[in-house]
């Protein structure tokens, strides 16, 4: 595949899930830790699909057999059966109706794979390694070590100083600042535990 990553906006997104058991639940639930709505369509669901269903509000089951109808009104499709025949129907509906797919036993017959993601605050790394799943999340375990709440905070303050700055229509000093603050030093500064300081002379 060759690959070109994007970010979407989980809140703007309606994506289906065919399928109920574990790959199923771990795409789900990181849908809907990016606020996304997820609609999932299989005979039967696991416990971790039923509960995120009855805790968080932002999933829906449709405990029944996959049917093209399903596919009305979503951004996206994530075809994770257990059975390569359905997985590969889904995506071939999927396609046909112009929605973008992930067939999870052969990503390569689809149109995007999900990546191994690191969250932490507003900084979010998505790792995806040819298909080697194991290794791409030891990659990003590795990413998540250095990459802790001290650099959430540092670009919390940075996006509330752009919007300030920018919503008092000083764009210039916006520009300024962060030609400043977002220097070679960067992750130096966040590191050492100074960046907080230096910010503030923006403010």
């Amino acid at each position: 595949m060759s690959a070109y990553p994007i970010v979407l906006d989980g809140a703007a997104m309606s994506v289906l899930i065919v399928g109920g058991g574990r790959v199923a639940a771990r795409k789900a639930r990181g849908l809907v830790a990016a606020d996304a709505r997820v609609h999932v369509v299989a005979p039967s669901v696991c416990e971790d699909i039923a509960q995120l269903a009855a805790t968080t509000g932002r999933v829906e089951i449709s405990r029944t057999t996959y049917a093209p109808e399903h596919l009305r009104a979503v951004t996206l499709v994530i075809a994770a059966t257990d059975d390569p025949r359905v997985n590969a129907a889904v995506a071939a509906d999927a396609r046909a109706a112009g929605r973008l797919v992930n067939v999870v036993d052969r990503p390569e017959t689809g149109d995007f794979v999900t990546p191994a993601v690191h969250r932490c605050g507003d900084v979010v790394v998505g790792v995806t390694t040819g298909g080697v799943p194991n290794a791409a999340a030891r990659i990003r375990d590795a990413i998540g070590e250095r990459i802790d709440s001290r650099y959430a905070d540092a670009v919390h303050d940075l996006s509330a100083l752009r919007e300030r700055l920018i919503g008092a229509g000083d764009r210039d000093r916006w520009g300024e600042a962060a030609a400043s603050l977002v220097g070679d030093d960067f992750c130096d500064r966040v590191e050492a535990g100074d960046f907080a300081a230096r910010i503030v002379q923006w403010r």
